[in-house]
């Protein structure tokens, strides 16, 4: 990879190349934003691995990177970890930096071992992990980087250390289920301890349904987005992951046994592309009676409304449940028409529905008004 490309990596990959750095037995360094206070370009959890003199991932847009790297090597000299702040808010210019991001940063940096193999396991099987670190003590028993790691519903570690108590657990609940991640502060007998909690939630799937040239572009993006993506086609001949490289699998089946070929989930998104009133006719139909969040189908409303009347004539009727699931035509109005503009509606509005969001701008003009006032 190019350094631009290693700074945006998708967490995939930056897990991917966690996973090798540890089976490699090469000596690298893992940094973790563990605290933001005011504004940030990312937030707590967002990882970059470094090795040498490079790093994979992002935690800022680029303002902290080559200073991590650096003190990375001084982790790795002498195998402590440590929390280093970073404050961009005021006047002074203490790293040199002239970066505008006004927000104080923590950064964990931790040399990487094999203990964190759990949290890939985990991730890889598409199980939430929580990892909670020791970020900053003054309890004997707890030194900075040490580490529990729990997976499962459980937040509690299976073998808890010293000073993992219930009250971090009831904190860690939160994180489960909302997947974010925090820093928290506990009192303990002799003292109190920071915490961080890092929910490592694993990527959503999505399943494209089609092998059109219109394809490739919503896979390549879709991937870049942090999607586990499969291509599902009903014509073999095309079905190779040679045409479509941006996927995870290609599979080839045909669309009256995608319940029975597909493991599908409510962490699975399906986009039905083929083109072809049949098969799409059958692919939404199976997709709605799984149990999918999102079906995604491409063509105008007009079409479905062929495809519903085909239904009603045999017998087969939507719920209002499954329509509120139903999104055709697939997309937001971006106002695009090319392929990779098509693409960017589509992968916005399955970022849009995964994390719950109505799209919006995020500009608000009241506040531009009232800065803009002498």
């Amino acid at each position: 990879m190019t350094p631009d490309q290693e700074w945006s990596a998708p967490e995939t990959e930056v897990m991917a190349s966690i996973r090798d750095a540890i089976e490699s037995e090469e000596s690298t360094v893992l940094a973790t934003i563990v605290g933001v206070e005011g504004s940030a370009y990312r937030g707590p959890g967002a990882k970059m691995l470094v090795a040498g003199d490079t790093g994979v991932g992002s935690i800022t847009a680029g303002c902290l990177e080559d200073v991590l790297i650096d003190l990375a090597a001084e982790v790795r000299e002498d195998g402590t970890p440590r929390v280093e702040r970073f404050d961009l808010t005021g006047d002074d210019d203490v790293w040199g930096l002239g970066v505008g991001c006004n927000g104080v940063v923590d950064v964990l940096l931790e040399p990487l071992d094999s203990t964190y193999l759990r949290v890939l396991d985990a991730y890889d099987a598409g199980e939430t992990a929580l990892v909670y670190t020791v970020v900053d003590a003054d309890y004997s028993a707890a030194p900075v980087g040490d580490r529990a790691v729990a997976v499962g519903e459980d937040p509690a570690p299976a073998d808890p250390p010293a000073w993992f108590g219930d009250d971090l657990a009831d904190a860690a609940r939160d994180c489960h289920e909302s997947g974010d991640s925090t820093t928290v502060e506990l009192p303990r007998p002799t003292g109190r301890i920071e915490v961080f909690i890092d929910s490592v939630t694993p990527p959503a799937d999505l399943v494209v349904f089609g092998t059109g040239h219109d394809i490739a572009p919503v896979a390549e993006l879709a991937h870049l987005a942090d999607f586990r993506v499969t291509v599902a086609g009903f014509r073999g001949a095309d079905a190779t992951a040679e045409t479509f490289p941006a996927a995870d699998r290609v599979r080839s089946l045909s669309p009256a046994e995608i319940r029975d070929e597909l493991d599908l989930d409510g962490e699975t998104y399906a986009v039905v592309m083929t083109h072809n009133f049949v098969d799409d006719a059958i692919a939404v139909d199976e997709l709605l009676r799984s149990p999918v969040p999102y079906v995604g189908l491409m063509g105008p409303v007009e079409r479905f409304g062929e495809i519903v009347a085909e239904w009603h004539a045999e017998g087969r009727e939507l719920s209002s449940s499954e329509l509120d699931r139903l999104y055709t035509p697939v997309g937001l109005d971006l106002g695009g028409g090319t392929p990779y503009q098509i693409a960017h509606s589509i992968v916005a509005e399955l970022l849009a529905v995964r994390h719950d969001r109505t799209p919006a701008h995020l500009r608000e003009p009241d506040a531009l008004d009232h800065r803009l006032q002498p």
